[in-house]
Order: C-alpha cells, then structure tokens, then sequence
C-alpha cells in the first residue's frame, strides 16, 4: 500500500508545472497546474504510455503536430513515440493529471514543436 497527500508535493517551478506524486515502480502519477500562457515543452517518451485528464482550465494539446483543445472531462492517451506538447490558452489556471505507464525514469525525449 502507498498514501501520499498532493500537499504533501512540490510543483516544478514553485506554484506550476508538473508535480509527480508517484514514480514506479510500475506506474507514474502526478498534477500539471498551468498558468495562463503557460505550456509543458513538445516531448515523447520511448516505452511509456501517457494518459492526460484534464481537471481544470482549457488546454491545448499539439499531438505529432496535430493541436486539438482539451476542457475539464477530456482524456488524451498517447502512445509511445507519440510527440506531445500542452499549454494553457485560457484565462484561467489549468491543471491536468498525468499517469506514465510502464514507468522507466529517464525515458523523456525533448523534441522541437512542429505544428
């Protein structure tokens, strides 16, 4: 068993980013809260799989290119080898959960946006 309270995590940057509650053994977990304006870099991830429910806000997802708008309820899966690129363009905080399966520390690869 594991218990852990999100308070009990920092965000990346002070008060955004991402935050991970949970990293392995098999699976990662965590919250992506997003100022206005704010984006999560163009990247995908070589074995792992990853699954973005959006809780709050109005994001924008940019998959191998493609964007697509993503509102509080929308689910985005990518696969692996999938590049993958969020950021907020509403007016308002977003935050978004994120879980990475089968979690292997390490397997981020950064790429250049192309839209």
């Amino acid at each position: 068993m594991f218990h852990i309270n999100q308070k009990d995590c920092a965000y990346r940057f002070g008060d955004s980013g991402p935050k991970y509650l949970m990293r392995g053994p098999r699976a990662g977990m965590g919250l992506a809260r997003l100022k206005p304006g704010e984006d999560f870099g163009n990247h995908y991830h070589e074995a792992m799989e990853e699954n973005f429910y959006v809780l709050k806000g109005t994001i924008e997802f940019v998959v191998d290119g493609t964007p697509y708008i993503g509102s509080p309820g929308d689910l985005y899966h990518m696969e692996p080898g999938e590049s993958h690129y969020l950021r907020n363009v509403g007016d308002e905080e977003s935050i978004v959960v994120f879980f990475l399966t089968p979690f292997q520390e390490g397997d981020k690869v950064n790429t250049p946006l192309i839209r």
